[in-house]
């Protein structure tokens, strides 16, 4: 995602003399294109990602849109509370831009996973927090808010390649998407583990139970609305995420269930433990945390065999 992002930021760029792009030491061999669009509007501030955002808040109050890029913890966790005290307080328009969401940092250990991004943030009010399920919704996500008037968190994987059969690049801020229909059990997810939802929804055909999969990219402003209609239908939903299982994805549709009343059973496929020293390959981390298609394949055949013993069998 994070090519096709920055893309499409240097075109949008070139275009608007008001967006300036910010980094704290890092993004090579991903933002080249960008410098070399707009050099006299890049800005490498160091390893000072507090800083960063102070100097975005000071753009934006100066009429700049300025992107701040860095790894989702230190993008969205480090600098939090200049985040909530600039751009949120003061209804600027500031671009937090985390790379690396959930466990594509594998081998780089836990400082560098992103798992709490989404929940700390979509508390905050007025600002949009988007995570993209592949590169082509990442481009429409910045085309469609690149210059909302209040700040923006955009929360980029690292593949470049995967495509979400059916989603077809869409996106619109307070509205998911449903990618697959069915009637057995629907899968929820955001973000780049969105193919993991994508392949157990397969899985679960193959194995006579229909399997629908809505992507919810616009965490906030939440898809109310959107997830309200299609939750409704289904007596079991599991929520995907790379993220912890509070506060973020599972938390939102659990709070949607709850207000409207539905009567489905919502089961949050997230981080439940503690990381440790734990750390490998993305899929590894997948697998033990869960995420993997074929465990979450088994904790859909786990929740409808308690909800309908007579579908779990067939």
């Amino acid at each position: 995602m994070r090519a096709a992002f920055v893309t499409t930021l240097a075109e949008l760029a070139e275009r608007d003399p008001r967006v300036v792009f910010l980094t704290a030491d890092l993004g090579y061999m991903v933002v080249e294109p960008l410098v070399e669009r707009i050099p006299g509007r890049f800005f490498n501030v160091g390893v000072a990602e507090q800083n960063m955002v102070g100097v975005a808040t000071g753009l934006a109050e100066a009429g700049y849109i300025p992107f701040c890029y860095s790894i989702v913890p230190f993008a969205a966790l480090r600098p939090y509370e200049f985040i909530r005290n600039g751009p949120v307080l003061h209804r600027l328009p500031v671009r937090i831009v985390g790379v690396g969401g959930g466990f594509d940092y594998g081998h780089d250990g836990p400082s560098h996973y992103g798992l709490e991004d989404l929940g700390v943030l979509r508390i905050q009010p007025d600002i949009a927090v988007i995570a993209p399920a592949d590169y082509e919704q990442a481009r429409t996500a910045l085309r469609r808010t690149w210059d909302h008037p209040g700040p923006v968190y955009y929360r980029l994987g690292k593949d470049e390649k995967t495509i979400i059969p059916g989603l077809d690049g869409r996106f619109a801020l307070g509205r998911a998407h449903l990618v697959r229909d069915g009637h057995d059990v629907l899968l929820v997810a955001t973000g780049g583990v969105t193919c993991e939802a994508i392949a157990a929804a397969d899985q679960l055909e193959g194995r006579g139970v229909s399997a629908g999969v809505m992507v919810a990219a616009s965490v906030s402003p939440a898809p109310v609305d959107d997830l309200a209609n299609v939750l409704r239908r289904f007596p079991v939903v599991l929520t995907v995420e790379a993220h912890y299982s509070v506060g973020g994805l599972g938390s939102l549709v659990s709070e949607v269930v709850a207000d409207r009343g539905l009567g489905c059973r919502v089961v949050r496929c997230g981080v439940r433990t503690a990381l440790g020293d734990r750390c490998g390959s993305q899929r590894h981390m997948h697998r033990i945390h869960g995420l993997s298609s074929e465990q979450l394949v088994e904790a859909a055949l786990h929740t409808l065999h308690e909800q309908q013993p007579q579908l779990a069998r067939t």
